[in-house]
């Protein structure tokens, strides 16, 4: 509760920060100053908690995995924050707003992370969409952004009737808002509230971009300000799959059936397989990590159809991992003038360090070895292989995370291997410091993953 009041007064203040505060690098320290209140007023609730949960009026359950998802969200905005908090004021003057809207969706997040009532849930996944359209958009000078923004608004108009609709059938079949009562797990469900259940999770599958509903991820990432979609990319997906897991893992007391463990294992499989495949064809390198990001959300999903704790550990792991990588290397792309894999010929030679971190961090994304995202897949996975009725899903994740090994090497190829002159602003020795220190979070979580996860 603590992080949910936090960053909406963090938002509040943000928005009236641009009246008082007119330099734009004093607006950036204002709402660093500010995450960092989130991030200890959030671990404040954890001492109180002692492993425990508290329930709020019936609507929201705060625990250590809320928590400590919730910090994991925060230590990644920090990141983004520092990286490319000063690209905001190339989008438009209004930078201090766009923090602000950063602000509100990470207050979504921390409803989505502690929801047990279907309404919050509603409240959620709206506090969260609704500033991303307006981010999507707010490069009025480029025709792109403002089709991303109608596309998105659009698609997240079109799923969040779905998500109304389900809640409605739930309600009719049960009577109650919340996910404990819906009795998924034990058989009792009536069909119109699985009717219900079917549409909540098509809602969360459009947010998640999971397959079939992922059409509009690489128009909507593609045409937002890059700077934009670095953070929708990977702190917004992954509080989209945290809502989620609430939900299934509430639904579902103990163990999920086969039938839904099924459909969920289709979608996954359908989600690498699209992911995976479109990005291998792909010219740009900002759409590839679009497309690449479907895929990722595929292995996201594996920690849902599981009910254990290395699904537990997974995610956690998994949003850490994933968010850093891409964080880091959305922060070089946001440096390129040509986002093409030919704007990235020649970069290590004139830029080795810059190379060398964007080089790590598609390492991480690939599942290499020594990286966050290889004990990431592995958590993910394994968790898939403990169902023990998923090993032909978990052949599929493994041919795919070895495709995908390819897309990603076309950057460090062009970087190491072929001959140019890459189009790169100059970059500050901080900014080159910070990026040095997003490689050694990604290689430290990669040989030491028990840092984080002695928390789970």
């Amino acid at each position: 509760m603590n992080a949910l009041i936090s960053t909406a007064l963090s938002g509040v203040l943000m928005m009236f920060a641009g009246l008082f505060v007119k330099n734009k690098q004093s607006i950036k320290f204002v709402a660093i100053v500010a995450l960092l209140i989130c991030f200890a007023a959030n671990l404040a609730e954890l001492c109180t908690l002692q492993g425990g949960s508290r329930t709020l009026y019936g609507m929201i359950t705060v625990s250590s995995f809320s928590v400590l998802f919730n910090a994991v969200a925060f230590g990644a905005t920090l990141l983004y924050f520092m990286l490319s908090g000063s690209a905001f004021e190339k989008v438009g003057e209004h930078v201090s707003d766009y923090f602000a809207l950063v602000f509100f969706i990470l207050s979504g997040i921390t409803l989505a992370s502690s929801f047990s009532s279907l309404l919050m849930l509603f409240l959620a996944i709206e506090i969260i969409s609704i500033p991303q359209y307006i981010l999507a958009g707010s490069d009025k000078k480029s025709p792109k952004s403002s089709e991303a923004s109608l596309k998105y608004f659009l698609m997240g108009s079109f799923s969040t009737g779905i998500l109304l609709m389900g809640i409605t059938l739930i309600y009719g079949a049960s009577g109650s808002f919340l996910i404990s009562e819906l009795g998924l797990g034990d058989g009792a469900a009536s069909p119109l509230a699985l009717c219900g259940v079917i549409l909540i999770a098509f809602a969360l599958s459009f947010k998640v971009s999971a397959a079939p509903f992922h059409f509009w991820t690489p128009d909507v990432y593609d045409g937002a300000p890059s700077v934009f979609t670095s953070f929708m990319a990977t702190v917004v997906k992954a509080g989209s799959f945290i809502a989620f897991i609430r939900l299934f893992h509430g639904a579902f007391t103990g163990t999920i059936s086969k039938d839904w463990q099924l459909l969920l294992a289709l979608v996954t499989a359908a989600t690498l397989i699209i992911g995976n495949f479109t990005a291998v064809f792909q010219q740009s390198v900002k759409r590839m990590l679009a497309y690449s990001s479907i895929a990722q959300a595929g292995f996201m999903l594996l920690s849902v159809i599981s009910f254990s704790d290395f699904a537990v550990k997974g995610i956690i792991l998994y949003a850490a991992a994933y968010s850093v990588a891409t964080i880091g290397i959305f922060a070089v792309l946001i440096k390129m003038k040509d986002y093409t894999f030919d704007g990235f010929n020649g970069l290590a030679k004139k830029e080795p360090l810059v190379a060398a971190v964007t080089t790590i961090c598609l390492l991480s994304l690939a599942g290499i070895p020594l990286t966050a995202g290889f004990f990431a897949k592995y958590y993910v996975l394994t968790a898939a292989v403990q169902e023990g009725n998923l090993f032909w899903l978990v052949i599929i994740a493994v041919i795919c995370a070895a495709i995908s090994v390819y897309y990603y090497f076309r950057v460090i190829m062009a970087m190491y291997f072929k001959s140019g002159e890459p189009g790169v602003e100059e970059m500050s020795g901080r900014f080159k410091f910070l990026l040095v220190v997003t490689a050694a979070i990604v290689i430290l979580l990669g040989v030491f993953p028990g840092l984080l996860l002695q928390f789970v």
